[in-house]
């Protein structure tokens, strides 16, 4: 069972994710630490198996022989969804692959939450996780989504804000972006600017809690329309340079849409 935690009030935990926690075998958790807490709170006693990006592999067999032994297994995360930007994803993968039935009990998730009081469009959107802490990698990831015209929602730690916002703004230029922070907590915060006030703003402040970036998506891309005549003077401008008629041809079509054979046929008409 994959079970949704709150990502911040403990209210927002469901009867049925208490109920499930109460009635299953054992509890996989990314931080028995955090889980406990959120135990207690409940009053709910399970024995836990601790399951995190560095032991998951290992874990993932064990937790799945148990659950072929008849064991009910609940998964959960510190906060939100498990398998979502989450360790999970991979014990999720291996249960499939093993023919186990696999259960939802839906809880608080801040990717929709954060996108939700945002403000931009939210009738299609995008979700990017988290971005590398490798500059190059990172950089590169921006590039590859920089004409992504739906919404795009990031997570975000507060050390790396004031980084991650100059390299948006490097990449994509500026844009509309709302800075979702500590939601459903007390400190809850919606900042809605742009990409260009939000880099000089975190260049001279701390950012802190846990932060999920929603950003406006790329504007859509005037086509400008390409005449058979302007494609074939592109062609002649590249016959000048020493191109032959099929290769300008060839090159000016791919360049302006055009077809090569009607560029080609009206440089042989004069």
């Amino acid at each position: 069972m994959i079970v949704g935690t709150p990502i911040g009030n403990l209210s927002d935990f469901s009867p049925r994710a208490i109920e499930t926690l109460e009635t299953c075998d054992f509890i996989a958790a990314e931080d028995t630490r955090v889980t406990v807490k959120l135990l207690n709170h409940f009053g709910i006693k399970k024995p836990m198996v601790s399951y995190f990006e560095h032991n998951k592999l290992e874990r993932g067999d064990i937790i799945c022989n148990r659950m072929e032994q008849g064991e009910i297994c609940a998964l959960v995360s510190d906060a939100g969804m498990p398998a979502i930007s989450d360790p999970g994803e991979l014990l999720v993968s291996q249960c499939v692959q093993r023919n186990i039935p696999v259960y939802v009990v839906p809880g608080p998730t801040a990717v929709i939450s954060a996108l939700a009081v945002s403000g931009l469009p939210t009738g299609r959107f995008t979700f990017e996780g988290f971005l590398s802490m490798n500059k190059k990698s990172r950089r590169e990831h921006l590039a590859d989504v920089k004409h992504e015209r739906r919404t795009m929602v990031f997570y975000e730690a507060p050390h790396k804000l004031a980084a991650t916002l100059q390299d948006m703004l490097e990449a994509w230029g500026d844009r509309k972006i709302a800075i979702v922070r500590e939601i459903t907590k007390i400190h809850e915060e919606v900042i809605r600017t742009t990409l260009k006030e939000a880099a000089r703003r975190y260049s001279n402040e701390n950012a802190k809690g846990e932060l999920v970036l929603v950003i406006e998506g790329a504007e859509k891309e005037e086509q400008i329309e390409i005449t058979i005549e302007e494609a074939a003077e592109k062609a002649r401008i590249y016959m000048q340079d020493g191109m032959s008629a099929s290769e300008a041809s060839k090159k000016s079509a791919q360049e302006t849409g055009c077809k090569k054979g009607d560029i080609y046929r009206l440089l042989n008409m004069e």
